[in-house]
């Protein structure tokens, strides 16, 4: 017989949401005060339904870039960092330690997967975990029946999660699931230094990329006017963080390849296929300036560092239309990418370093507010043309690269994310692969 959590049967509804145990119990989903009935019901599917909302737009073209033509009026989005985010984030943490102190919540017993219709004696303890993390009714039941109720529930924990939102349980929900409270509450405290030692000085408009959260937000006046999902680097090719400023823009670049990658990628894939260079359109030129050709190069040797590889612009270019230039001492930057597909993808480090942009000319198109020339129909003419073209950014906008895997944003919702480079000590909790 399975055994009862003694905190979700002692007390009523009412009660627990008023006690510092239900306030716990909430911590997950919503920190916000509570309005009564329905109406906080309500409210607070609002509130995840957004956010879901936000997770599961898929535009995967840059035909996608035009729903937005015009960045005047910002929309009415929460950033993610924020000195706000620092103060829930704090209060979060008191409410875990509540959820730790009565013993956490259960372990789902891992099963192929679990969804909607599906009659499974793991659903019970599913359900009790959804309900201690906020993200299903205290009085939804404890049957072992996957209902639409629990499909919800499950959804909005992914969504608090970075998981692919389907409302189906598989590997990586399970994953996410059972990582104890205990570990949750250490990377609250964690992060928590990390967001506090967030600063942006007095800057009004400046942009965030979220390493493993592989999301950019394009920030001003407090309010984060436009997100993007991004391609981050590899685990063992980690984006740095990094506090640079934007200063130009570069509209259908070459691309150098970095020698770094000539040694990792170029000469491994030359050796697999002869006319790789060809078929992409990377010329090879040596000290002088000469153009060579791939023959002229002992592909099994080391030959290949001494040179130059220049890749042409248009379509096949590894760096798309747009390349977004900053200084860094890690020689990297942010760019559009012809490998649109990934940024559909749930696990999205596949990167050397540099950060790719989803709808890439929505944020260089605020990044250039103001500058004579560049407005977004003149960007995309640009851009259609295939002429090299540079913008400068003035005056220069904020960028700061941050690794941050759990905060909670001042609506209330606490979010967490894989510690994909293992920086938060979770141990065999730390995913690095996709699952």
């Amino acid at each position: 017989m399975q055994r009862r959590n003694p905190f979700m049967t002692s007390l009523n509804r009412r009660t627990f949401l008023r006690t510092a145990g239900g306030a716990a119990a909430l911590g997950g989903g919503l920190l916000l005060p509570r309005l009564a009935g329905a109406q906080s019901a309500q409210n607070d599917d609002r509130l995840l339904q957004s956010l879901i909302d936000q997770a599961q737009r898929g535009d995967y073209g840059q035909g996608f870039d035009t729903t937005l033509r015009s960045v005047r009026m910002p929309k009415a989005s929460l950033p993610t960092l924020s000195a706000l985010t620092a103060q829930s984030t704090e209060q979060a943490i008191t409410q875990y330690e509540a959820i730790v102190s009565l013993g956490g919540w259960p372990k789902v017993p891992e099963s192929n997967e679990l969804r909607v219709g599906y009659r499974h004696p793991g659903i019970q303890a599913l359900r009790q975990r959804l309900k201690l993390g906020g993200d299903l009714d205290v009085n939804a039941g404890a049957t072992d029946v996957f209902d639409s109720y629990v499909e919800a529930a499950v959804r909005r924990f992914q969504a608090r999660h970075g998981v692919r939102i389907d409302g189906v349980v598989r590997e990586t929900t399970f994953h996410a699931l059972n990582i104890p409270a205990e570990v949750r509450l250490n990377q609250l405290k964690t992060n928590l230094a990390r967001l506090r030692g967030f600063k942006t000085g007095r800057a009004s408009r400046f942009v965030v990329c979220n390493i493993p959260a592989a999301q950019i937000e394009a920030i001003e006046n407090g309010v984060a006017v436009s997100r993007h999902t991004a391609v981050v680097g590899k685990p063992d090719r980690a984006s740095p963080e990094l506090n640079s400023r934007i200063v130009e823009i570069n509209f259908n670049p070459f691309w150098t390849v970095p020698v770094s990658l000539v040694r990792r990628d170029l000469i491994p894939r030359m050796q697999a296929e002869p006319d790789y260079l060809t078929r992409y359109h990377i010329r090879i030129y040596d000290q002088r300036g000469q153009q060579l050709t791939p023959s002229q190069i002992n592909w099994y040797s080391e030959e290949a560092v001494n040179y130059r590889f220049k890749q042409d612009p248009g379509d096949f270019n590894s760096l798309g239309s747009i390349r977004i230039n900053f200084p860094s001492a890690h020689g990297v930057y942010m760019h559009d990418t012809p490998d649109k597909n990934l940024f559909g993808e749930g696990f999205r480090f596949h990167s050397s370093g540099c950060v790719r942009v989803q709808n890439v000319r929505e944020l260089v198109t605020w990044l250039l507010t103001g500058i004579p020339g560049w407005s977004r129909n003149e960007i995309d003419q640009v851009i259609r043309s295939g002429d090299r073209k540079d913008a400068k950014v003035a005056p220069a906008v904020p960028l700061h690269w941050v690794y941050i895997t759990a905060w909670v944003t001042p609506d209330g919702v606490v979010q967490f994310r894989d510690d994909i480079y293992n920086r938060d000590g979770l141990g065999q909790y730390a995913r690095t692969q996709a699952g």
